[in-house]
């Protein structure tokens, strides 16, 4: 049985928990952002082809998304506070063996694990503040997640190329990794001190459905592989079907391990609860289309208007600061307002894109400079402070806190999987089109477009969870 963690937990200081939780998260996420500009510096370090770069990003994403739900669902029932610090622990170790390695394949050992770090804190990230937050708390602190979230992939490729300059391609990439370590180490001490102690002291082992995880865990594979490889083969993409029917094979047996009494990974009947399967489900479509905002607008930038790289980073970061404010703002009102803040946001989303849409055509005639794709781009950061983070926490509003590491997973694994596709799937749309001699500026306008049909996609979903919200109890 997974025991009550309220029943276990004694008074804790808010504020101090939610620092240990965030800093490592914040660190996660530098490491994702700040990648993309160390790759040249990295290839040159390092002597690296192509294809050790591409397992330099892709190595992270797998083993990130494959330990999302089994690492929740060992914190739910083990004690989250001991596999958060596991979870920074290896992440740090990861960091330092990246910022040391001496060849491509040490630094994607170290990537891997890395990944492995990030997918074990970041499910008792979300389970902690579902636990230990309520109300306008757990909303607050969600909006704080979300400013954090759209902070680190502001900075990240501005703190990584300063580093290059000021440090040089040799070192550079390298302190991009190191200085994770004393960040993850004040993390280690403040979770001992701060994050109550909430290992599992019940009679016998806890049951973690070793099966179920590994079975999850292939199926996680199968399936985002061919969206994280570039240029795969025939073969890999087996994969894809392939990961699908061993998802199947692990309903059926989380289906028949509950049926035997035991507990599984995770019970299948979580998926009846409307509120959270719509939550999975918007986030999973919205992420599908927008992550892949922030790889097509800086390929139009310097693969067709010439731009430098530094200049294409810069436009992201007055959407972050955008995202920043509205998730603060978001989470003050999501309670009162509901589905309804999400359609909005989706709203917003739709006009921005529209808006760069519009802009670029402009920009393509030179009437106006490049940096005022800037102003519509900054809705789309508007739109993830009111989309992402309320949608997380009228999600998880409808689960049990006991379960909140396996719904939390599961959760970001829509959001991962959405991302991993989107971001092949996207900039593969506008690649084959130029190649078959559609003009660049054409093939752009054609990818915003699918992106507006995922996100009004989105906001239909939204519509439906707000009949059902109108439907429930407290319909506003």
């Amino acid at each position: 049985m997974i025991p009550d963690p309220s029943a276990l937990n004694p008074p804790v200081r808010r504020k101090p928990l939610l620092a240990v939780l965030l800093a490592p998260l914040f660190m996660a996420l530098i490491a994702v952002s700040v990648i993309n500009v160390a790759l040249t510096a990295i290839g040159e370090g390092l002597d690296a082809d192509t294809g050790d770069l591409q397992w330099v990003i892709s190595g992270y994403a797998l083993a990130f998304g494959m330990l999302l739900v089994p690492a929740g669902r060992a914190g739910d029932a083990t004690g989250r506070r001991r596999m958060f610090i596991v979870g920074v622990g290896v992440f740090t170790l990861g960091s330092l063996l990246s910022g040391i390695a001496p060849n491509a394949e040490m630094l994607n050992v170290a990537r891997i694990l890395q990944g492995l770090g990030s997918g074990l804190l970041n499910p008792q990230t979300v389970a902690l503040i579902q636990q230990h937050f309520r109300g306008q708390d757990r909303a607050r602190a969600f909006a704080l997640l979300a400013t954090t979230v759209a902070v680190a992939t502001a900075i990240g490729p501005v703190v990584g190329g300063a580093l290059i300059q000021i440090l040089g391609p040799e070192w550079g990439w390298r302190w991009m990794f190191l200085m994770n370590i004393p960040i993850g180490v004040i993390a280690i001490i403040g979770a001992f001190r701060y994050i109550p102690d909430d290992k599992a002291r019940g009679k016998g082992r806890p049951d973690l459905d070793p099966v179920g995880a590994v079975l999850l865990c292939l199926a996680i594979l199968g399936i985002m592989l061919p969206f994280l490889e570039r240029g795969v083969s025939s073969l890999v993409w087996m994969s894809f079907p392939g990961g699908l029917l061993i998802l199947g094979v692990w309903w059926v047996w989380e289906r028949r391990y509950k049926r035997r009494g035991r507990s599984p990974m995770v019970d299948t009947a979580i998926f009846l609860n409307k509120a959270f399967r719509n939550g999975i489900l918007i986030v999973s479509v919205y992420f599908l289309g927008a992550t892949s905002v922030w790889i097509i607008v800086p390929l139009y930038l310097q693969m067709h208007l010439g731009h430098t790289a530094f200049e294409a980073s810069l436009m992201g970061v007055p959407s972050s600061i955008a995202a920043a404010v509205s998730s603060q703002i978001s989470g003050r009102y999501v309670l009162t307002f509901g589905r309804r803040m999400v359609i909005v946001g989706f709203g917003v989303a739709f006009v921005g894109l529209a808006g760069t849409a519009l802009v670029s055509g402009f920009v393509e005639n030179g009437v106006v400079p490049f940096w005022w794709l800037a102003l519509p781009l900054t809705l789309m950061g508007l739109s993830q402070g009111m989309t992402i983070s309320p949608n997380q926490t009228l999600t998880l509003n409808s689960v049990d806190p006991r379960f909140g590491g396996v719904a939390g997973g599961i959760l970001q694994l829509g959001q991962r999987t959405g991302a991993a596709i989107g971001t092949a799937m996207i900039p593969g749309i506008i690649f084959s089109l130029t190649v078959a001699g559609t003009a660049w500026h054409e093939a752009f306008i054609i990818a915003l477009t699918i992106i507006m049909a995922l996100t009004l996609a989105a906001m239909g979903v939204s519509f439906a969870d707000r009949a059902r919200e109108k439907a429930g109890k407290g319909a506003l």
